[in-house]
């Protein structure tokens, strides 16, 4: 994942991780503010997930963007 296009577009891309992912707060998004690996944590702390399925979702949604 590009972590400089992510950080740039930090913004934009909040609202569409919390239409993705809702169970995200805003707090989540305000810390995580482009790292993709603590995304991924999140991810897989509010989802039940395995951190390889976190990251897994996460790249799909970076490649779809």
């Amino acid at each position: 994942m590009n972590e400089d296009r992510i950080k740039g577009q930090w913004k934009q891309l909040s609202g569409k991780l919390k239409a993705q992912w809702g169970k995200l707060t805003d707090d989540d998004l305000a810390v995580a503010e482009g790292n993709a690996d603590y995304l991924a944590g999140k991810i897989q702390e509010r989802y039940g997930i395995a951190k390889d399925e976190a990251k897994k979702q996460v790249d799909e949604f970076d490649r779809r963007l």
